[in-house]
């Protein structure tokens, strides 16, 4: 059975709002070839803190990583580095403040935006810097890292979403609208990354309100989707966290790690 896993974070998803608007994620559950958890993420519900958390299990308060304008390379073992250290291919899709946690900051788009470098915890790598940038653009950088590279962990991460939140808000059209528009994106590959053995994950940092922001502690702030996809996964009830996300991954991969993440989501 195949170790490699693609981790898809949708920037700003709200729980409910994946819930009603993804019809084809929907649609894999309810043919019983899918499962959506409902996850609430760390404090503060921002992105930096987060994705420092999702990718490593460690919350922002601890991680010392607890607002967006913090730049330094992480201080934790993140999926990441412990792929490399046991000599797994890493690759993103990402925003730029990925490459800052986990590879070189601050960023430098001429060095940084196109990574291949063995060295580096995310050794290939198609990183942006507007949030703006289109996520349909995102997912053909994602599938050439994929084509081109074989890596064990992908990390795709898509920022429209959150564009859309934070321009018009929560109960907006074009909020709606972004988030149908990422599921049809995503629906030209997630068969071709089962065929090639991926399993799959797909997730959020934080939600949305409608003050056109987030960072609090509101429902709409904290509740995102976990959905998992994929031959590995046992598709039955379970309390997922956040924190769990990267032993989840490190599991997946059968890498060794001391990362927490619940035995009872995944086959044994």
């Amino acid at each position: 059975m195949s170790n490699k896993v693609i981790l898809a974070v949708l920037d700003g998803l709200n729980y409910q709002v994946a819930r009603d608007c993804m019809g084809y994620l929907n649609g894999l559950i309810e043919q019983q070839r899918a499962t959506l958890y409902p996850i609430q993420c760390e404090l503060p519900s921002l992105s930096r803190p987060l994705y420092e958390c999702i990718l490593t299990g460690i919350r922002p308060i601890d991680s010392g990583i607890v607002n967006n304008n913090i730049v330094r390379l992480s201080h934790n073992d993140s999926i990441f580095s412990i792929a490399k250290s046991q000599n797994r291919t890493t690759a993103a899709a990402a925003y730029s403040w990925v490459s800052e946690l986990y590879n070189r900051a601050p960023f430098n788009a001429v060095r940084d935006r196109f990574t291949h470098n063995d060295n580096l915890n995310i050794q290939y790598g198609c990183f942006y810097q507007w949030d703006h940038y289109p996520d349909e653009a995102l997912l053909l950088d994602a599938e050439y890292l994929r084509l081109a590279h074989h890596p064990d962990f992908l990390l795709i991460h898509p920022m429209n979403i959150d564009d859309m939140g934070h321009k018009f808000g929560l109960d907006s059209k074009q909020y709606r609208n972004t988030v149908r528009n990422v599921d049809i994106y995503l629906s030209n590959y997630i068969e071709s990354w089962l065929d090639d053995g991926y399993q799959v994950i797909i997730t959020s940092d934080h939600g949305m309100n409608n003050d056109l922001s987030h960072g609090g502690i509101l429902a709409e702030e904290r509740e995102v989707p976990f959905f998992v996809i994929g031959s590995k996964f046992m598709h039955q009830d379970c309390e997922v966290k956040q924190t769990d996300i990267c032993g989840i991954v490190c599991e997946l991969m059968n890498l060794n790690h001391d990362k927490p993440y619940p035995r009872e989501l995944l086959l044994q």
